[in-house]
């Protein structure tokens, strides 16, 4: 009787096993915009490439899992991501109040700072770029300075903007009566409209501009002005998941053992030729 008893019980639990290694997935389906080169970026064969991609890769191979990563429109992929139709957000995102309201943030895997470019030859081109980082979090005195000092060479300038973006937030917030914002779906759509002259600047990631600038797209452009982080532009970039997904410390966990063997660093040197990893 007890051998019988036991062998139940060994079928219960052998039971209860595999049904948990069934619901361990075995492929994750990742987003990316796609159109945010060196981040992410579409190569003539049609493949997906690009930082955000790599380190996409590099996670699932910690993981054990297939990776998928599909192209998504930037105005879409939060609601497509809590629609279920993949099951993280790698696109060089940043936390924001009204996004962590939907979505829940793994820790950060690159960091992020904000400046302008525009044309070589505009006036705007005499506004020499600096190194400093002004933090909106951390020292917004100062930061509110530098912006100050940018007003009047703004005066009725247009600023690309990417749509939905806090950068389209900045202008409106920091820029309003003094620079007016023209946004634009894709980054790609507003580095055309920068060099064809229908808008005098553009406002994005150091990382996506120095990526534009050491290609043919960027030859005319160079960077003008400060640095900008913090505040409304939140913090570095991070991986969304959906709201209480154990996805996230999974993917917490991967991020760790990438940052402390240097792999994140590797790739960030391969995209960005400089190291824009965080800190282990």
């Amino acid at each position: 009787m007890k051998r019988v008893m036991l062998a139940m019980v060994s079928a219960v639990f052998l039971v209860m096993s595999m049904d948990a290694r069934a619901e361990e997935p075995s492929k994750l389906r990742i987003a990316t915009e796609g159109a945010y080169p060196p981040y992410n970026l579409v190569l003539p064969s049609g493949e997906l490439a690009g930082y955000d991609v790599d380190v996409a890769r590099d996670l699932c191979g910690r993981l054990k899992v297939e990776c998928e990563i599909v192209a998504q429109d930037w105005d879409g992929i939060i609601p497509g991501l809590n629609a279920g139709k993949y099951d993280a957000i790698i696109a060089a995102m940043v936390t924001t109040p009204e996004r962590a309201e939907v979505v829940d943030f793994t820790a950060p895997y690159g960091k992020m700072s904000l400046s302008f470019i525009a044309p070589k030859s505009s006036e705007l081109a005499s506004v020499k770029p600096e190194q400093t980082d002004y933090s909106l979090s951390d020292d917004p005195e100062k930061a509110q300075k530098a912006i100050d000092a940018l007003k009047p060479l703004l005066k009725g300038k247009l600023i690309g903007v990417q749509s939905s973006t806090t950068q389209a937030q900045f202008v409106e917030h920091y820029l309003k009566g003094t620079a007016e914002p023209r946004e634009y779906k894709t980054a790609e759509a507003m580095i055309l409209d920068l060099n064809a002259g229908r808008i005098d600047a553009a406002l994005d990631a150091i990382g996506f501009f120095s990526g534009i600038l050491a290609s043919k797209d960027g030859q005319d452009l160079t960077f003008i002005g400060p640095r900008f982080s913090g505040g409304l532009f939140g913090g570095d970039s991070v991986i969304a998941v959906r709201k209480g997904d154990a996805l996230k410390d999974k993917i917490n966990q991967a991020l760790a053992a990438a940052k402390a063997d240097g792999s994140l660093k590797a790739l960030s040197e391969k995209w960005f030729h400089t190291d824009i990893s965080p800190a282990p």
